[in-house]
């Protein structure tokens, strides 16, 4: 099981055997508030109404469709929805099966896009610590918890990690603290080190999520966006957790008012109802990617079953 004690839990299950709403029921009906939203998941609450009616229909119209060489009218739908919501030009949409994908696809993208443009050296990534981006090789190799990375190797190489922008002078902060914006320098030094062009993507969460929801600095995830500018570092905002109104807009990338080159999402996409990510990209990335190849070229090679 993940990230389960699993002899605990065979000495002792629990077990849910339904949910409604806010709840969740055990096996003696007992309620119990899911005060987690799923894992981040259910926006809308469990076993809402119109999401099962509308899975139903669609399960009666077409269960499956295959996304190689295909198309269906409502993946297209899908991805003009949520373009609509995306801030800027972050307009083309590839789907995954979960966050870890999304993050994963975000991170080839960032480097067909470098490759593309003749750039192909710049395959550094630069992450966050105590940053989660899933359990997959390369979310787990830009993410900062170290727990996660045990047993499991050194990781991705040319992988370089922030210091994490909370500082405990801000525990008891309400909103955005005022301290720790210069911690995006960080970033710069990085620059420093090892060269802007041979560095890919730096990828943050706007809220960190796992790792205790930090808010970020004022002016933290703007000084981000202008070291990126500066050196041709495209900025990708994680936003599995915080997507889809959980910061009290469409995404944190709105909230905080900083438009980055590529968005991940997943969980509440769906409201938890299948397993389902999306990458959102600015149209430039998609444009330089897809540019002087003949039409019956794979552009990207990349993708999923589902």
């Amino acid at each position: 099981m993940p990230f389960t004690a699993n002899a605990g839990f065979k000495a002792d299950p629990r077990m849910i055997q339904r949910a409604k709403g806010m709840y969740y029921y055990d096996a003696e009906d007992r309620q119990i508030l899911d005060s987690c939203s799923g894992l981040y998941t259910h926006a809308a609450g469990h076993s809402h109404p119109k999401i099962v009616e509308a899975v139903e229909k669609q399960l009666k119209t077409l269960d499956y469709a295959m996304a190689f060489q295909f198309g269906h009218p409502g993946a297209f739908e899908l991805a003009e929805r949520v373009a609509d919501l995306t801030p800027g030009n972050l307009n083309k949409i590839f789907y995954t099966n979960s966050g870890s994908e999304a993050v994963e696809t975000s991170l080839k993208i960032a480097l067909a896009y470098h490759a593309a443009r003749g750039e192909s050296q710049r395959t550094r990534f630069v992450g966050r610590e105590k940053g989660y981006h899933g359990v997959n090789f390369g979310g787990l190799s830009v993410g900062g918890i170290a727990r996660n990375k045990n047993g499991f190797g050194p990781g991705l190489p040319h992988v370089h990690h922030m210091r994490n922008a909370y500082l405990s002078e801000s525990r008891f902060t309400k909103g955005q603290p005022s301290e720790g914006w210069e911690l995006a320098d960080d970033l710069e030094q990085i620059v420093q080190t090892y060269g802007a062009d041979t560095i890919a993507a730096c990828i943050v969460e706007p809220i960190a999520g796992s790792a205790g929801i930090f808010v970020p600095p004022e002016g933290y995830l703007q000084r981000l966006r202008k070291i990126c500018d500066r050196y041709g570092i495209l900025l990708i905002f994680d936003e599995v957790i915080c997507g889809f109104g959980r910061t009290g807009k469409a995404f944190g990338a709105h909230s905080f008012d900083v438009t980055p080159d590529i968005i991940t999402m997943a969980k509440a996409l769906t409201n938890g109802t299948i397993p389902m990510g999306a990458v959102a990209c600015d149209t430039a990335l998609y444009d330089a990617i897809a540019e002087g190849k003949d039409e019956n070229v794979v552009e990207l090679f990349h993708g999923y079953t589902y």
